[in-house]
């Protein structure tokens, strides 16, 4: 083509032109030319250019599978994955672990959501120090002799720690109270009137939470209500995000004979969740590490 001749000009377009038009680099001509001159035996097979990884590609990914499989949790992305690895040593893009976890299939399904008016992402409900606001929220599972059973949470907005979580057999109001009840004795000392003035629940619109008696036990204590938009539960995403993880790590994948059995392992994954989650907006750091540091005064200059 850069041979050809322009018919109104009579001159040939020249290589520089054609490569303009075309968006390649006379480089990439160059270097296409003196391969196909080669013998096939002797022709250079294409890599990626650039200093070659210390793992190659296949052992990267036997190591993100040693990674996902001794971690002790379940629905990581590759971004933490990414963090554990820089933790262990091994010096990688994320870009990279997440074209191997695709390739090798490690990564979890993903739903597409729906699209949200601009009311749901006004502002935003992290807040700049911990216990300014906890969020709130139920699910439920089985055990094996009991029948189902409820579990109440609570999560911090600002470290993203799990502050209360508690199992019964009922989901009444008195028991969506029991983890804002833990919470309160841990965080503040004691349980009196007004004692956690300054604080905001965030919760949606369900029965419980609606009721009577937890809206006056906020109000005793001194705690904002801060009901959610109804059927934006993005609007209690902390809270919704812990149930995820709850759901991944423990109630989908271990059984429960009785409510008490279930109680037991709801507090010791509390704390393996607050001690050893990593959350991406806090650099990769545990919610137990957050609120450590925030606690911590910095040091004054000399």
């Amino acid at each position: 083509m850069s041979r050809a001749t322009s018919p109104s000009s009579g001159k040939p377009y020249g290589l520089a032109r054609v490569c303009h038009a075309w968006r390649v680099a006379r480089s990439t001509v160059y270097w296409q030319r003196a391969r196909a001159a080669l013998p096939p035996e002797q022709r250079p097979v294409p890599r990626k250019r650039g200093p070659r990884t210390a793992l190659t590609d296949a052992q990267l990914t036997e190591r993100i599978r040693d990674l996902l499989t001794t971690t002790g949790f379940h629905g990581e992305g590759h971004r933490k994955v990414w963090a554990r690895l820089r933790f262990q040593g091994v010096r990688t893009s994320r870009a990279r672990v997440l074209r191997l976890m695709r390739l090798a299939h490690l990564l979890g399904p993903q739903r597409v959501g729906r699209p949200h008016g601009p009311r749901a992402h006004d502002g935003t409900i992290i807040t700049e120090r911990p216990d300014g606001m906890w969020g709130t929220d139920m699910t439920t599972t089985w055990t094996t002799e009991e029948g189902p059973a409820c579990i109440f949470l609570a999560v911090d907005h600002c470290t993203a720690e799990c502050v209360g979580l508690h199992a019964s057999a009922r989901g009444t109001r008195c028991e969506a109270l029991e983890p804002i009840r833990q919470a309160i004795s841990a965080s503040f000392g004691r349980y009196d009137v007004g004692v956690a003035t300054g604080l905001a629940i965030r919760h949606d619109h369900g029965s419980v939470y609606r009721s009577a008696t937890f809206q006056d036990e906020l109000a005793f204590l001194g705690i904002a209500s801060s009901p959610a938009y109804v059927r934006e539960p993005e609007g209690n995403g902390c809270a919704e995000r812990f149930v995820r993880t709850l759901k991944e790590n423990l109630l989908w994948v271990e059984s429960f004979a009785t409510i008490a059995d279930l109680q037991a392992a709801l507090t010791a994954f509390k704390r393996r969740y607050n001690e050893e989650w990593l959350i991406e907006r806090h650099g990769f750091r545990s919610p137990a590490q957050v609120r450590a540091d925030l606690a911590t005064p910095p040091a004054r200059a000399a």
